[in-house]
């Protein structure tokens, strides 16, 4: 992500990326959504996310890669990148229970109510829990899209 409106010389404003692409069933996640502290809250991360969202599952006609699927996902604590997910039109979908593990060196919190088991190979390391998002074609077509562009316009 770069800052062209904020700043006279672009300067990075965060980091983003597409993950897990499956050309074969036409899906991509939007992940490591990272806005450097300068920039959040402000228009950077929607627009970056919308203008991802409409390269994803525009048609190839109209200049996208018509996939079916972009999935995001998040910490099931952190409710400002649920939320984030939500505001841009993704449908949360469910949580994946103890699905990732979270290294103690890090200093993040489990997000799971208690420890693994006695016996676990990484019993210090805290879990977490992760929210699942969709945003599907159909769900594009069926007004997402409009949602998502009043939301890129400058304000």
């Amino acid at each position: 992500m770069y800052d062209k409106v904020l700043e006279p010389n672009p300067a990075p404003a965060g980091i983003i990326g597409l993950l897990d692409a499956s050309p074969k069933d036409l899906s991509v996640e939007i992940g490591f959504v990272v806005a450097f502290p300068k920039y959040q809250r402000t228009h950077i991360t929607s627009n970056v996310v919308g203008l991802l969202l409409q390269y994803c599952l525009e048609l190839p006609a109209n200049g996208g890669l018509g996939l079916r699927r972009v999935q995001w996902q998040a910490n099931a604590q952190n409710g400002a990148s649920v939320k984030a997910g939500l505001r841009m039109g993704f449908i949360q979908e469910g949580v994946k229970r103890w699905e990732r593990i979270v290294p103690a060196a890090e200093g993040k919190p489990s997000t799971t109510e208690r420890l693994p088991r006695e016996g676990d190979p990484r019993r210090r390391d805290p879990g977490r829990h992760t929210a699942v998002l969709g945003l599907c074609w159909d769900d594009w077509e069926d007004g997402t899209r409009e949602k998502v562009r009043e939301l890129m316009k400058p304000r």
